[in-house]
């Protein structure tokens, strides 16, 4: 598959047919943190497998919607579920979701996930602001032909993790009970979870927390200009940290006691964003 202009046009001209307005800002919802979307008002809500050229999510607990609608006085757009390479996927279809915000006109990019702790200092419930990633496997969304349209063929990283942005994020934590944290986010392939032995090696090359998602959606906006800011929930400490196997349950657990301060948090960044000149 040839990934061109008008092979993403396709989905963001059936997206302009249905939302009569174009967002401000694109939120990525990670695993379980879908009660942020009760947050948004007047919502017109898509499904992935609706839109053209778009992907469909099969992860249990992402819902597989787009949502369009108000937080906080400002347009947005929500993905309620994101893609991962274990799905399937192959790494350059993972690029689709942010070139169709870039289209739409989105002019920053929130990205949230659940993640394991490698920090021993971290605990389940805290927050960390990525303020950069290590990703040693897997091959680059950007592999391929480029796409001139979008950027160019090579590109910096070295503010990829939006300082800015990432200052707001610590200013708005204030009074809402969080622990926040700032951090490297390492990416693994997955499906399983990452093994003691692989945790340590994530420590020793600077790392505070390891997942499955996040750096493709980011790289793909660093590539076309976009303002990243990314959040990760810490949903469990990671394997070896403590002397217990790793579950999905745990996961579950932790992200649902904190959704609902993590949403009132993530919508005060939507609400403040604007004192941010990106």
């Amino acid at each position: 598959m040839e990934y061109t202009l008008e092979y993403f046009q396709k989905s963001a001209d059936y997206i302009r047919s249905i939302v009569p307005w174009s967002p401000e800002i694109a939120i990525v919802l990670g695993s379980f943190l879908g009660p942020f979307t009760d947050a948004i008002e007047d919502p017109i809500v898509i499904d992935y497998g609706d839109i053209p050229n778009f992907l469909v999510s099969t992860v249990q607990g992402h819902a597989g919607k787009l949502i369009f609608g108000t937080v906080a006085g400002r347009r947005v757009v929500c993905m309620s579920g994101r893609f991962h390479s274990y799905e399937g996927y192959d790494f350059e279809q993972l690029v689709i979701p942010v070139r169709l915000f870039k289209l739409l006109g989105v002019k920053a990019l929130i990205l949230t996930n659940a993640a394991g702790a490698v920090n021993a200092e971290y605990r389940p419930g805290d927050i960390m602001i990525v303020s950069d990633h290590i990703k040693l496997t897997g091959a680059s969304p950007l592999r391929g032909k480029n796409v001139d349209e979008f950027g160019p063929r090579f590109f910096d990283v070295s503010r990829m993790y939006t300082p800015e942005l990432r200052k707001l994020a610590r200013a708005c934590a204030e009074g809402t009970g969080l622990t926040l944290h700032e951090g490297v986010y390492m990416f693994f392939t997955g499906p399983q979870y990452e093994t003691p032995a692989e945790i340590r090696a994530a420590r020793i090359l600077g790392a505070d927390a390891v997942g499955m998602s996040t750096v493709t959606e980011a790289l793909t906006a660093a590539h076309c200009g976009m303002p990243v800011l990314c959040l990760s929930v810490m949903t469990n400490m990671a394997a070896g940290v403590l002397e217990q196997p790793l579950t999905s349950e745990e996961v579950l657990e932790t992200a649902m006691a904190v959704a609902k301060r993590f949403s009132v948090y993530l919508k005060n960044i939507i609400e403040r964003i604007g004192e941010v000149s990106l």
